[in-house]
Parts: structure tokens; sequence; C-alpha cells
């Protein structure tokens, strides 16, 4: 068992205690949603191990620490029980409904075969199959880890669609879009407690990556994963898929409506695409791109997902003229307000209330991106407490109340109450 090194005092919760005390035991089943649910769910990565991703040159370091990463430059290791449990409190603490997990990158190199890999992935050297393995089983193992804390929150995987090689048959007949689907469907089967049900089916998700081309006649690889599914009944009539995709604020050809827009954009019915992240800038004047108003998805008489975030980048990343660096782009959405306050993710909670979704997703709890995506706390987008930015958890607490009640007036933040 990994040892967790944990700071004298966590934020985000009155006490350590209270941050590793056990989720309420509620009676366990799947999560039905309809046409009246409003579901809160946080983008989550259990990316972190010694023999998966680490924390070396990343925006800030989590003041959760794992014994067994220390060699490796500190933070905390994903499958650590302790971390496990004190993240399960947290979201139990924020008043969730469910976390989005993904296993997105490098799914050939993942599920298929080494002849499957020498014939198609240049890149897939055993070294690298086991360190993407270990993100696999670390995000898998969420099932039982949370089944076993007794939690009433639940798990919506989200896969990979972003590379063409998902959908090439392997040795066995099969692709690795099948394979995943099979693997989180395995789990979703042994822990039904964990499903979100949707449209009468077990809710996944297939994330695309940023640019769409939205022209059905150059066989994109979104509608021929669309195509995949009708051809495989036997997938396709088994769960609810739902494809999902970045940056859906800069592609108007995807827009119901296209022209400059002066508030939130719906997504055209034809292709009804998800959103991982957009951008919400009302004020910058960058052309051809701003102003920036996040997508939404509609549903029938209900707006069905909306994405809010705590920062967000503008078309060249945070810094200009360089990437990495300040000063910020102009049409950067950053954390921070003049006085301090979280205005980029007020912002986008204000619209969520507005929206009324049935899935809105928060962007997001703990990426921990390196440099390029976030050089200080005003541009990363990440939730958990780290070093840089202290602790998040009270204000999107109090966002997510707020979006509960359906409230249009933002309470007072009073740091001894709501960190």
């Amino acid at each position: 068992m990994r040892n967790l090194i944990l700071p004298a005092m966590l934020l985000g919760l009155t006490s350590l205690a209270a941050a590793q005390a056990a989720p309420s035991n509620l009676p366990d089943g799947p999560l039905i949603v309809d046409q009246n649910s409003r579901l809160v769910v946080m983008e989550y990565e259990n990316w972190f191990g010694p023999n998966a991703v680490t924390f070396q040159g990343a925006a800030a370091m989590p003041f959760l620490q794992s014994a067994d990463m220390q060699a490796v430059g500190g933070g905390y290791d994903s499958a650590d029980p302790a971390v496990i449990k004190t993240h399960l409190a947290w979201f139990e603490y924020l008043g969730l409904d469910a976390a989005l997990i993904e296993v997105t990158n490098n799914v050939s190199c993942i599920f298929n075969s080494e002849w499957f890999a020498k014939k198609y992935l240049t890149n897939c050297t055993p070294a690298f199959r086991s360190y993407n393995r270990t993100i696999r089983n670390n995000t898998g193992n969420t099932y039982p880890a949370w089944t076993a804390l007794g939690t009433r929150l639940k798990l919506i995987p989200l896969l990979g669609g972003i590379d063409q090689d998902v959908l090439y048959k392997d040795l066995d007949g099969k692709t690795s879009f099948e394979k995943e689907i099979e693997y989180f469907g395995a789990l979703m089967s042994a822990y039904p407690g964990r499903i979100v049900i949707y449209r009468g089916k077990p809710l996944m998700l297939v994330f695309l990556g940023a640019a769409q081309d939205p022209n059905r006649a150059d066989n994109p690889l979104w509608f021929q994963i669309e195509k995949f599914l009708k051809a495989h009944p036997e997938i396709g009539s088994k769960y609810t898929f739902k494809l999902m995709a970045g940056y859906l604020d800069s592609q108007p050809d995807l827009w119901r409506t296209q022209g400059v827009p002066t508030g939130p954009v719906e997504i055209s019915p034809s292709y009804g695409f998800w959103s991982w992240v957009d951008r919400l800038n009302s004020t910058c004047t960058v052309q051809p791109y701003c102003p920036y108003y996040p997508s939404y998805n509609q549903a029938g008489a209900r707006v069905e997902n909306f994405t809010a975030s705590t920062a967000t980048a503008g078309q060249n990343g945070w810094g200009c003229p360089n990437s990495n660096a300040p000063p910020y782009c102009p049409d950067d959405a950053l954390r921070y307000g003049a006085d301090g306050s979280y205005v980029t993710f007020d912002a986008f909670m204000s619209y969520a209330r507005q929206l009324d979704p049935i899935f809105l997703i928060i962007h997001q709890f703990n990426e921990f991106g390196p440099p390029d995506e976030g050089f200080d706390a005003n541009t990363d987008d990440d939730t958990e407490p780290a070093d840089l930015w202290g602790n998040d958890l009270g204000i999107v607490r109090q966002q997510i109340e707020l979006y509960r009640n359906g409230n249009t007036k933002q309470r007072e933040y009073v740091p001894g109450r709501d960190r």
C-alpha cells in the first residue's frame, strides 16, 4: 500500500479529517437521467504515477503527495488509495453528480497487439505501451475504488476518437475503438452503481479532438465513428454515445446559425457535438475570431450539454508573442479579474444558470498541463488545490450551489465560510 504524504492542512475542507472522511453510503444503483435531470460533472484525470504521467514541468504542484512519487519529482500516484479517498471526499464536498474519466490518447497502443504496433504505430515502444496502460489501469481502477468507498457519485467514460488508427482492425478482427468500449463496458457491468443511464442506455462519450471537418463528403473521422456504431448494432444499440469536441466556439460551420455571436452558440443538431472546452471572451477584438462565446447542444426542450471553465486560452495559446510566456494574449480569458475574483468561471456559470443544461461539465479538476498550457495561476484551468493558485474548491462549490438553486445573483464570497 502506498503512503500519502499530506501537508498540515488541506485547503478546501475545514480539516484533514474532513478531507479523508468516507463519503456517505447511499443506495447504490445506476443514475437514470431524463429531460428533467440536472447533472454536474467534473472532468477528472487519473493519469499520474511513477510509471505514468509525472508532475515534472507541470504548471503547479498539487498539495497531495504520494511517497512513491518523490523519486520522480513529487506529486501523487492516481492509484494511491489515500489520494483516491481524498479526491472523492472533495468531489462530494463540491456537490458533484459524476466524474468524466478519460483514456483518449494512444488508444491503439494500449489495446492492440504488438503486430499492430509494428505495422501502424512507430512510437508505440514497449515502454510507451506500459506507460499508457498504467493510465488505463488507473482510470479503470476508479470503478472498484469508488464502489468500495460507498459513494453515490457516478463515472462517465470518455473514449478516444482522435486518431484514424482506432478504426483499423487488429489481428483479432477488432478495432481498438471496440476494445476500449469493451474495457469500460465490462467495468460498467461489474459496477452498475457507477453508471449514468441516458436515453435508456449506459452513457459513453467519444473525444474527437479540436477542429472538426463539417463536410460529411470528406468522410471525417467523426463521421466514420458514427457509421461504425451504426454498422455494429451489437455496440451501438447497447450504449448511448455522444461525440465531444474542443473549441466549438471557433468553428462556425458547426453552429446552427452563422454570424457574429452575441451569446452562447447552439451547435447544429445535425452534428450534436458536446463541448470539451470552449472560449469565453465577449470583449476581445482579435479578428477574425472574437468575440468568443461557448457552445451548447439542444435536445428537445432542454439544453443537453454546456461546459464551464476556469480559464481559456486564445487562438495562439496563453502568451503573445510566445505561447508560454507573458504578456498574455488579448483573447485569453484569465482566471482572475482585477479584484482577484474568478471572473471567467463566474461568467461561464452565469450562462450555465441561464441555459440550465441536462449535463453541466466543469473543465477541469487536475490535468496539470505543462507550461505551454498554463504557465501561472492566471492561465491554468485546474481546480485541484495546488501551490500556484491555492484552493478553488470553495468557489466551485459556491457556484454549483447557485446553479442548483437556480439563483441569478451571486452571493458574497467569504473566505472563512467558503474555503
